[in-house]
């Protein structure tokens, strides 16, 4: 592929279409969050007002750090970065999978902030 050692990897990811590792992580929580829908609750769901946030799921207050990295929460937090334009395809997977994963080897997120 004509690279050299210090060169960026960004191109090559993008050329052999391979999700980098914290995109894969990132792949996988989503796609567990939205198979496990009905442990989830919506916005909407825990108050009447409609606002922009209203499709998002709710994220619960806390203050451990243990549990803000267990894969729950951090599925809840990849779930409501993403546009809406994704989520609403989180109903058939095999079309979501499709959608997500070419949203990730477009944007090529290394990290999530």
């Amino acid at each position: 592929m004509n690279a050299r050692n210090r060169d960026s990897c960004c191109w090559l990811f993008k050329n052999l279409k391979i999700l980098p590792l914290k995109s894969q992580y990132i792949f996988f929580s989503f796609i567990i969050c939205c198979q496990n829908r009905d442990s989830y609750e919506l916005n909407s769901e825990i108050h009447n007002i409609n606002s922009i946030f209203s499709s998002d799921l709710h994220t619960p207050t806390t203050n451990l750090t243990t549990f803000q990295k267990y894969p729950f929460y951090f599925g809840i937090k990849v779930f409501n970065y993403f546009p809406t334009s994704i989520k609403n395809t989180a109903h058939d997977i095999n079309q979501f999978r499709s959608v997500l994963e070419s949203y990730l080897l477009i944007n090529l997120l290394y990290s999530l902030s």
